[in-house]
């Protein structure tokens, strides 16, 4: 491991809530890929006489109104609400990459026409946006995953911009266009490599809101559609379901919760141990 790595580690490991975070993040990635051995039932299983049966040995979160096994379903509903997250964040990560990049590198007119749609973007209500746009195109787990994505790049953007207007004047940018460097060339060779960190930060903050996205949307009935399990879908038939069968709402809640939560934590870890201020400050 490298010293600035070794720095890096030694300051994250000091947040013991960004330590649990990335352990649960780690545990979640496990369970999604391991769906298909560690799921004891089929998802879509249906077993009419287990129907809104409560927690047993057998079904240890209960199952549902059609008698399918809670746990299969959010295990592999861990697998499509990771799936959306990172989806939607590498398509916001990518659009927020270039336009931020643009508008710090070249500034002038260009800046100011792509801050100003920046501006616009933002005054619009997100979530609405995307309902607008998911009901007219229609519930699907790949328009989910653009919508989300091509709606949440802003504040990457903004974050790009800020670095790129920072490391623009500094000297080795100013080397590299000495010895004839193109623009391309020093925006995606040399200062886009040194402005990754907050992007990386905003990015793993971002997972969590498309996933909460998600699981609102599904809630909602237009987002992942049944009979493929959602922590989302799960939550609108534990609604239907309130007074008979309350583990159809606390699990997939609970699930939710710790989810976006240990992705917060992980982020603002990692914020902590990349922040160049903190880190001249320490001894």
């Amino acid at each position: 491991m490298s010293a600035s790595g070794g720095i890096f580690w030694k300051r994250f490991k000091r947040n013991r809530l960004a330590l649990w975070g990335g352990i649960v993040v780690i545990v979640l990635f496990l369970i999604a890929i391991f769906a298909d051995i560690l799921s004891p039932f089929e998802p879509d299983a249906i077993d009419r006489r287990h129907i809104l049966e409560p927690p047993t040995s057998l079904h240890p979160l209960g199952t549902d109104d059609l008698g399918r096994d809670v746990l299969s379903r959010m295990i592999f509903g861990s697998r499509i609400s990771l799936s959306v997250g990172f989806v939607a964040v590498g398509i916001a990560s990518v659009i927020g990459m270039i336009f931020g990049a643009l508008a710090g590198y070249y500034g002038g007119w260009p800046d100011r026409i792509i801050m100003r749609f920046i501006d616009i973007m933002l005054s619009i209500p997100t979530f609405f946006l995307i309902l607008a746009v998911i009901a007219f195109i229609g519930p699907s787990i790949w328009n989910i995953m653009i919508v989300i994505g091509v709606t949440s790049w802003m504040g990457i953007a903004r974050l790009v911009r800020a670095e790129f207007l920072s490391l623009k004047e500094r000297e080795f940018v100013l080397a590299a266009q000495a010895i004839g460097a193109g623009d391309l060339r020093i925006i995606f060779g040399h200062i886009m490599v040194n402005s990754m960190a907050p992007v990386f930060v905003s990015a793993i903050l971002g997972v969590a809101s498309a996933i909460l996205v998600e699981s609102a949307l599904s809630f909602l009935g237009i987002g992942i559609q049944p009979p493929i399990p959602s922590w989302g879908n799960i939550l609108t038939i534990g609604k239907d379901n309130l007074e008979i069968a309350w583990w159809l709402s606390i699990f997939p809640g609970i699930a939710i919760l710790v989810t976006g939560l240990s992705y917060y934590l992980v982020g603002e870890g990692l914020r902590d141990a990349l922040d160049p201020r903190l880190r001249s400050g320490s001894k």
